[in-house]
């Protein structure tokens, strides 16, 4: 094992109960922005990107500081479960009337578990129903 696998092993949070599931949080040294049908919903030079494996290689996934976010999110009833982050909740973009112009689009885990609290409060949003760019800084 090289010293770079071992840094690797310290920074990555790994399921106590499967140690096959893991993640690591890396933040992002450029300028990030999330938009839908060409709307700016977010944009920041502090986002985290999210690399995880479980069943699967998950799609690595940016998180944004809530004053980063521009969009009006309203929290919907939906929460789920992660055995590495906790219990998030969700979010639907919705117009100034309040209607609903994507359902469940982003995410937050509000009171993630000790080892993930890198994460708190940070707003995720599903890559398949935005266009995410990233630029130089």
């Amino acid at each position: 094992m090289q010293a770079s696998d071992l840094t690797l092993a310290k920074d990555t949070i790994h399921n106590p109960e499967e140690p096959r599931h893991f993640m690591k949080l890396k933040p992002v040294n450029r300028r990030v922005r999330i938009l839908r049908d060409g709307e700016v919903l977010a944009t920041s030079s502090e986002s985290v990107r999210v690399l995880e494996l479980g069943r699967d290689f998950y799609d690595p996934v940016l998180y944004f500081q809530p004053k980063d976010v521009t969009a009006t999110l309203k929290r919907t009833k939906r929460t789920s479960h992660c055995p590495l982050k906790g219990d998030a909740v969700y979010f639907d973009l919705v117009d100034a009337d309040g209607a609903v112009r994507e359902a469940e689009i982003a995410w937050c885990y509000p009171e993630p578990f000790g080892t993930a609290a890198g994460l708190k409060d940070l707003i995720g949003f599903y890559a398949d129903k935005v266009t995410i760019e990233e630029q130089p800084r």
